[in-house]
């Protein structure tokens, strides 16, 4: 997104939720955050988190503070039904959505969390976290495979992009970004015919300013 003016771009990260978005739906933290009309909004990770590391560990939904009566196997396939509802609702108010799962393997996963412990410049990248979650890889592939069959559709696509080589998985991403543009037809604002008169009436007071100052100097 570097060609892009950082004016019309916003970035947010969601993490661990906090005490006060466990208070709310499990959507809510991110749909506060959506883009207002014109711009580019980019969320790392999102709601999809709901149904990839909660499912993989669902103790996680006991701090949700869920009715009991929810907590069924039925809760992943409700919650694709609640994703897709909305994301179809944001297409049909304006917001285009486009979805990516960089698809990096385990063994240059592997690679890069070795880079990070031997490079002392990326060690603060590197989180134990992250090794102890590889344990689950099986788990969360599935997940990824059930997520994307449920919620993928012609308004909301996924883009599965091969991670394991960074500059094609920005081309891709880059390509379908300027795809989506593209698409929007988008144009200046048109000028109407008193902004037009404005116009005019600001070229003559400048260009009057222009000349009395070359008078002056001429004097």
């Amino acid at each position: 997104m570097t060609g892009v003016n950082p004016q019309g771009c916003q970035v947010f990260s969601f993490k661990a939720p906090s005490d006060e978005e466990l208070d709310h739906d499990f959507m809510w933290r991110t749909s506060k955050n959506l883009p207002e009309r014109g711009r580019i909004g980019i969320f790392n990770r999102s709601y999809y988190e709901e149904v990839l590391v909660v499912r993989v560990h669902p103790e996680i939904l006991s701090r949700q503070r869920l009715p009991a009566r929810l907590l069924g196997r039925d809760i992943w396939k409700h919650r694709y039904q609640d994703i897709a509802m909305f994301e179809r609702y944001l297409s049909r108010n304006g917001t285009v959505v486009l979805k990516f799962f960089l698809n990096v393997s385990k063994e240059e996963q592997q690679r890069r969390f070795l880079s990070r412990i031997d490079e002392p410049a990326k060690q603060w990248k590197f989180s134990g976290a992250d090794v102890r979650e590889r344990g689950h890889w099986d788990e969360y592939m599935n997940a990824y495979e059930d997520m994307i069959q449920h919620t993928a559709a012609p308004h909301a696509p996924w883009y599965v992009v091969p991670a394991d080589n960074k500059w094609y998985t920005r081309l891709v991403v880059a390509s379908a970004v300027v795809e989506a543009l593209d698409e929007l037809h988008l144009t200046f604002p048109r000028v109407g015919a008193e902004k037009k008169r404005e116009l005019v009436e600001a070229k003559r007071l400048l260009e009057q300013e222009s000349l009395r100052t070359r008078s002056k100097k001429g004097r």
